[in-house]
């Protein structure tokens, strides 16, 4: 298996929607493997397949907590067909979106139909960070970002500032690092 790297924003692959698997099949089994490998590598506790470049409709999530034991959940085609009237505030963060969190308003409680690894149907309630971690994911699938879920000013504010760490470490790799650490911190090279 082999990690896959994670597109961040504002990459607009990250904005397409994604198509249905037709089966569960070794090449969407193998997906699912690298997924689950490379969100735990990152680390994350869930990843949607255009996360890493696929337009398949393909999340994995590992929410393994004290108090919640689910185990890794690898899902094809998931869908949300039940919601709950109540909604509940949770602080995210994406693997997609490093180093920014916002608070983000949910159901607190879904249902969710989707094939596992085998390909069998099945469905899953869902509540508390399970809840939001399957919806966050399948957001993913349709496009849609966790800031697409926050004030436009905020939202703004932190695809600059992506855009703005992606110019640097662009340069950082053409200008070529310091060869040590003494080259870094020598007052030769500091203005």
């Amino acid at each position: 298996m082999a990690l896959l790297p994670i597109l961040t924003a504002p990459d607009p692959r990250l904005k397409k929607k994604s198509k249905p698997v037709e089966t569960v099949d070794a090449d969407v089994r193998r997906l699912m493997d690298e997924m689950l490998e490379t969100m735990y590598a990152a680390p994350g506790i869930g990843l949607a397949a255009p996360q890493v470049g696929v337009l398949k409709r393909v999340i994995v999530l590992d929410i393994d907590r004290e108090e919640v034991k689910t185990g890794p959940l690898l899902m094809a085609n998931p869908e949300i067909v039940e919601a709950s009237d109540e909604d509940v505030s949770y602080e995210e963060g994406c693997l997609s979106v490093p180093e920014h969190y916002s608070e983000v308003v949910r159901p607190a409680k879904v249902k969710v139909r989707y094939l596992d690894r085998d390909g069998v149907a099945q469905e899953m309630a869902c509540e508390g960070l399970l809840a939001t971690c399957v919806q966050h994911e399948i957001d993913h699938l349709d496009g849609i970002l966790f800031i697409d879920h926050i004030s436009a000013l905020k939202r703004n504010m932190i695809l600059r500032k992506l855009l703005k760490a992606r110019k640097e470490k662009e340069r950082e790799g053409a200008e070529g690092k310091p060869a040590s650490i003494h080259e870094a911190t020598d007052p030769a090279h500091t203005l």
